[in-house]
């Protein structure tokens, strides 16, 4: 199978009121994110993280973890290709993946963090770095972005059918910018 997700910020307390996470604190937002991966991604799925894993360090405590990037995702299942986020610079996310374009079901889709880089060339854009703000937004007449930020997927990753699903569940409401599950 193959997933997709972005914007996780492990360990990154103030995310929690930023975007109205439903987590009283970094450590159940860490756990529960890790749990909702696990429950849905086995070791031989493919997941692509598109920004934003989380910070180098927490900073809670002097004993706290110092390498939290290995920390979490020694604990994930599944082949992890990671391009680059903003806040990517913070952790040991050394990927020097910027975007990428992959074929899926005879579909070509542009991945990227920030959905400024969408491409209008491409019909699929599948982007981040929005977290709360939409799910799908149109770009020009034909392309749309799809907005893969954990607020908007339950906090957990998405199979790519459950995007067709949701994309067109959009499209028969209308386009209009609200979550669709």
């Amino acid at each position: 199978m193959i997933y997709f997700t972005s914007d996780n910020h492990f360990f990154h307390s103030n995310i929690i009121k930023y975007c109205n996470r439903p987590f009283a604190n970094v450590e159940e937002m860490n756990s529960e994110m890790i749990k909702r991966w696990n429950e849905r991604v086995d070791n031989n799925d493919t997941v692509f993280h598109l920004g934003d894993f989380g910070l180098i360090k927490s900073g809670e405590a002097p004993d706290a973890i110092k390498d939290t990037f290995d920390f979490v995702r020694k604990q994930l299942n599944g082949n992890i290709i990671f391009i680059r986020g903003n806040h990517d610079n913070q952790n040991k996310n050394r990927s020097i993946i910027e975007s990428i374009v992959i074929e899926h079901g005879g579909k070509r889709i542009f991945l990227t963090h920030n959905p400024r880089f969408a491409k209008e060339e491409f019909l699929f854009n599948f982007a981040g770095h929005v977290h709360e703000k939409w799910q799908f937004q149109k770009l020009g007449k034909k392309s749309v972005i799809v907005n893969l930020s954990v607020e908007q997927w339950d906090y957990r990753p998405v199979e790519i059918n459950e995007i067709w699903q949701a994309y067109a569940e959009w499209k028969r409401k209308g386009y209009k910018n609200e979550k669709t599950n």
